[in-house]
């Protein structure tokens, strides 16, 4: 086989029309060799060493190579763990940078560079050939007709995310044929569309979709790495999402393409922060073997051991400047060539991470605010980590968003009544306290109620403890810090009170997250109840715990139309989406508050209601002539009350006056889901508010 010199860069294997280029970042090692496979991948037809080495990088230009070539690579050099080396060229290695791969990860004992019952343990040596157990890489052709694909760049300020899986949320969709169920096609389906068109949400956002593998305490269990937070490959689609009428990378720019016709942006949930390979016990697949010491953070004097700030085994080390251009490169090559619309990113704390600590000036995060491509997606932080000064809700930097676990925690404390009005009242309003600097907006604060980490919304009101117990690990695994409540029965019941005051419950909570400052997050399937039967940590679960269950849109239709008319009125009313963070304080220029705090007799709250850590039922009232902008002028929009009434029993709310009114419209009663409309209320007027409810109001002449 032909090879010639070739470039440095890019790095990757790039057809460039003529032939494949082939690049290979490596510090450390001695000699590459690229090996090549049959379209299957399990017979190597050719070995070709790269013959030139530029600036850390090995690279070489094979003419006669063309799309579909299955190859791999052989990396040699020092293997002395103890000082961070790791070089097997018994081992066949993943292109960090491949686009496409063939097969999956095997576990069996050739895939460690060391010999498992080695008295010398992982610093023993493995001479068996991995390759029959490891994927391999395809190259591919890029060419792909977009067409007249536009993104739809909905404002932050009108974004509603919709958290799903790819193949969970369509694996068992009702109206999908046979083999389309569980895929990216499936998921692009005029059938799947419709339904997250009429909910009205703006932005799905996948959990990941990177090629990854499962571990290797879940091989032989029956159990999978269902959520997929174990990437191998940052580049590439994973395959076992695809439908196989085309290749998978087509298939997933095809449901792009299709989501973005129907007005819907793409958000993907990435993992940057660790990979496969593991602890320092862990296989070797791909970066380990390629160069250990440059892709991981070690332990300084005790290289052989690797920082675990991830609770998985390893870290990435993103401080070393090729590891943080492959972070940046995979970046831009899923918003340039894969058209997406932006990123969350998982266990964020450590991307923002130098040796010394977090640091919201750090090399990742400064050069995210500086890309061109970058600064023009959606860039939303997991904003915590197992690691020291791990949590950071808050603390990233301007242009980025960020999950807000305060909101879900005080939302679901305040309606089991845990949780004080002083408290929710700062959630409502964006969370100011965490977010109000440097100029970041109220979109800041991402909040949710739920997410697929934690139990779903029909188990936050089902159960007062977590069931684990399919995950095979006695029930420890998975948080126990739920703030749930069961409402009086665990689990499946047929207590009529006991499901009346559950499906209250789950409104009240969906109208708290629609209703708040900030950018809500839905998690897919709970606008009808979907239950993971109390599993709150179902990441190994590809199954009917995971899966979304369709049967119950049909069951819990009445819920599905609540929330639609939640989003719909989200809509209609800027006032809930305001760009300006709400402070309570009167605007001097104007005379107004923007949002003022009343208590259940009409009144201003005062220092005795915020201290009275029992209150649980208040009002907030927010004035739509306060401005919407920095810009001296009045604002336009409809003045609105909220009643939050989180105590078990029925409070008489008087309500308030406000200039330019004289009666409250009922808009919505968490109590009474169909109403769409209620009566109007003069002001001063009583008004009952039913224990464990919520009522919205718009001020009318």
């Amino acid at each position: 086989m032909r090879v010639t010199e070739g470039q440095p860069f890019p790095l990757g294997a790039t057809f460039d029309g003529l032939g494949v280029n082939f690049a290979l970042f490596s510090a450390n090692a001695t000699k590459v060799e690229l090996c090549v496979f049959d379209p299957s991948g399990r017979q190597e037809i050719a070995r070709v060493e790269l013959p030139e080495y530029t600036d850390e990088v090995w690279h070489g230009y094979l003419p006669d190579a063309r799309p579909g070539m299955v190859y791999g690579y052989r990396v040699h050099g020092p293997y002395d763990p103890r000082a961070g080396h790791r070089f097997n060229p018994n081992k066949l290695l993943v292109d960090p940078y491949a686009l496409a791969h063939v097969g999956e990860l095997l576990h069996d004992p050739a895939i460690f560079g060391y010999e498992w019952g080695h008295p010398d343990g992982a610093l023993s040596f493995d001479e068996r050939d991995s390759a029959p157990f490891v994927p391999k890489c395809r190259v591919i052709d890029p060419a792909f007709t977009w067409g007249a694909d536009r993104r739809p760049r909905v404002p932050w300020e009108h974004t509603i995310l919709y958290e799903t899986h790819v193949r969970g949320y369509t694996i068992r969709h009702p109206s999908l044929p046979f083999g389309l169920g569980g895929t990216y096609a499936g998921l692009a389906s005029d059938e799947v569309i419709a339904h997250i068109k009429e909910l009205g949400v703006t932005s799905v956002e996948l959990l990941p979709i990177h090629f990854f593998a499962d571990e290797g305490h879940l091989a032989g269990t029956g159990l999978t790495n269902y959520w997929g937070y174990n990437t191998i490959g940052f580049f590439a689609p994973d395959a076992r999402y695809a439908s196989g009428a085309s290749s998978h990378v087509s298939e997933f720019k095809s449901m792009v393409r299709r989501l973005h016709e129907a007005g819907l942006e793409v958000i993907l949930d990435v993992v940057y922060n660790h990979t496969a390979e593991g602890n320092e016990m862990g296989p070797t697949i791909s970066f380990k073997g390629i160069d250990n010491a440059s892709y991981y953070r070690l332990i300084p004097g005790e290289e052989q051991y690797y920082i675990n700030d991830t609770g998985t085994g390893n870290t990435l080390n993103l401080s070393h400047p090729r590891v943080l251009q492959m972070v940046t490169d995979s970046l831009r090559y899923w918003v340039t060539e894969m058209h997406v619309d932006g990123f969350r990113f998982d266990l964020a704390t450590i991307l923002g991470r130098e040796s010394y600590g977090f640091d919201e000036g750090g090399g990742f995060l400064d050069s995210c605010r500086q890309d061109p491509v970058l600064a023009g997606v959606k860039l939303i932080a997991e904003p915590w980590d197992c690691g020291p000064g791990g949590y950071q809700v808050g603390g990233f930097p301007p242009g980025w968003a960020e999950w807000n676990d305060a909101f879900r925690d005080t939302v679901r404390a305040f309606w089991k009544s845990e949780s004080s009005a002083a408290e929710l009242s700062k959630r409502l309003c964006a969370s100011a306290d965490k977010f109000n600097r440097r100029g970041r907006r109220p979109w800041s604060s991402v909040n949710f109620i739920t997410a697929h980490d934690g139990f779903t919304l029909n188990d936050v009101v089902s159960f007062n403890d977590k069931h684990n117990e399919a995950n095979g690990e006695n029930n420890r695994d998975g948080t126990s810090n739920n703030h749930s409540w069961n409402c009086g029965a665990e689990g499946d019941t047929d207590d009529a009170e006991v499901l009346a005051l559950r499906e209250r419950q789950m409104r009240n909570m969906m109208a708290t997250l629609i209703m708040s400052q900030g950018t809500p997050m839905i998690l897919a399937g709970d606008e009808f109840a979907r239950t993971q039967n109390g599993n709150n940590n179902a990441y190994c679960q590809d199954n009917d715990i995971s899966w979304v269950d369709w049967s119950r849109l049909e069951k819990n239709n009445s819920l599905f139309q609540f929330v639609r008319r939640l989003i719909a009125l989200r809509r209609d009313y800027p006032i809930l989406r305001r760009q300006r963070f709400m402070t309570g304080e009167v605007d001097p220029d104007l005379d107004v508050r923007d949002v003022t705090w009343v208590n259940a007799a009409g009144e201003q709250m005062g220092d005795s209601d915020w201290a009275d850590g029992g209150l649980r039922s208040f009002g907030m009232l927010m004035d739509g002539r306060a401005k919407t902008s920095g810009i001296r002028r009045e604002g336009k929009d409809a003045t609105l009350l909220i009643l939050f009434n989180g105590h078990h029993d029925t409070v008489e709310f008087l309500l308030p006056p406000c200039a330019g009114g004289e009666h409250w419209r009922l808009l919505l009663d968490t109590n009474r889901p169909t109403m769409t409309s209620g009566r109007a209320y003069k002001v001063g007027n009583v008004c009952d508010v039913i224990g464990r409810s919520m009522l919205l109001f718009a001020l009318e002449t």
